[in-house]
């Protein structure tokens, strides 16, 4: 094909061209802003643990209105938990309450909270949060089964 046969110049076509190639420029800018801020603020890349740290703080919200057995069912994903206790024998809702009020690091219930942040790993999500205005409180949720469980580690932001 030469030059004195070339196709007509098609508008549309190169205005739709043109269309994409900015929105993918975008969409790819969007894309990195997100994946960035949402690890650099603690909350996974892309906000992936949100999820996670909303769950977290329905459960810190039941333990600072004072409802154990609610709280309990969150921590072990069972809200039909009282249908069966034994199977909780190990950690009993007693021993459970106890944990979050009276014997606890803060030495009383729950009174504020604030959930900071959050890492994933292999296994679940590890969530950060200030409990009583100075405490740190982390739990890991278990991917494989929803449940909450008491994490060793003290967690830090960034890597």
């Amino acid at each position: 094909m030469s030059l004195l046969n070339a196709p007509a110049y098609d508008k549309k076509k190169e205005d739709r061209k043109r269309n994409i190639q900015v929105g993918s420029a975008v969409f790819l800018a969007l894309m990195a802003l997100l994946t960035v801020t949402g690890f650099l603020l603690g909350h996974g890349w892309l906000f992936l643990n949100l999820p996670a740290e909303h769950r977290m703080n329905v459960f810190l919200t039941a333990l600072e209105a004072g409802d154990y057995p609610k709280a309990y069912g969150i921590y072990y994903n069972d809200p039909a938990w009282q249908q069966h206790p034994q199977k909780y024998a190990d950690y009993p809702l007693q021993r459970f309450t106890e944990d979050f009020s009276t014997e606890s690091e803060w030495k009383g219930p729950i009174t504020s909270f604030h959930v900071d942040f959050s890492k994933r790993d292999a296994t679940g999500v590890a969530i950060e949060a200030t409990i009583n205005g100075s405490t740190h409180l982390t739990l890991k949720l278990q991917r494989s089964d929803g449940t909450l469980s008491f994490f060793p580690y003290d967690l830090t932001r960034g890597i």
